[in-house]
């Protein structure tokens, strides 16, 4: 990830997202999505924290492993085949842009060593947009929730949703975004998350409240 000319503003957040260079799927299966989980937790920390250096945690186990004081704060994720998407807020100087690059540069030696690939994976810089809005920020949380509706309802973004219910549950039982943890199930991932944060959106509206202004959002969102 390229580091931005213009700094993120400190306490303030922002929706972050990319995809694959060429919209190949660079989450391939399980073991990939479970390692860029890993990626964004360890990634978190003002200080550099070396896979190398572990104990050889189990994915589970990872989340427990000490990374000091973040530096951002992260609100929601979501990770898509070829592409993700998360909420952040900078917690220290440059910690969005600084966060950004690690989560990068790990994923991508950790992709070309496994499927034998050269250079870069993901676009850069990444895209941002500031949400400027507190009362908006709970739509965002929700909208980024939304991504996965791609894979069960492909017209969801042209407001065609057959079974809205059925989306519903499936989006709640999608294991790479973070909507689980707001439903209030108890896993190792949420540590990714702020405790704080889970607290302070309790009452998310819900996703079906939503659904048309998502699509409206998305259209307007700089593509990538």
């Amino acid at each position: 990830m390229a580091y931005r000319s213009t700094p993120f503003a400190p306490e303030e957040w922002y929706h972050c997202y990319t995809r694959s260079i060429d919209k190949r799927s660079v989450f391939q299966g399980q073991r990939d999505y479970e390692r860029f989980l890993e990626t964004l937790y360890l990634s978190n920390s003002t200080v550099s924290v070396r896979r190398h250096d572990l104990y050889d945690p189990s994915h589970e186990d990872f989340f427990l492993v000490d990374r000091g004081n973040p530096l951002v704060t992260v609100g929601a994720y979501c990770i898509m085949p070829n592409h993700f998407h998360l909420l952040l807020k900078e917690i220290t100087n440059g910690g969005i842009s600084k966060f950004m690059h690690r989560v990068g540069t790990s994923f991508t030696k950790y992709f070309n060593l496994k499927y034998d690939h050269v250079g870069n994976i993901f676009i850069k810089p990444f895209r941002s947009k500031h949400i400027k809005d507190d009362r908006y920020l709970k739509r965002i949380i929700q909208y980024i929730h939304l991504n996965p509706a791609e894979l069960f309802e492909t017209g969801w973004k042209t407001g065609k949703v057959r079974n809205i219910s059925l989306l519903e549950r499936r989006l709640r039982a999608y294991q790479y975004s973070s909507l689980i943890d707001y439903c209030g199930d108890t896993r190792p991932q949420k540590a990714i998350l702020n405790k704080k944060i889970l607290k302070l959106f309790e009452d998310l509206p819900p996703l079906a409240n939503v659904l048309e202004d998502a699509t409206a959002y998305y259209k307007e969102l700089p593509s990538i």
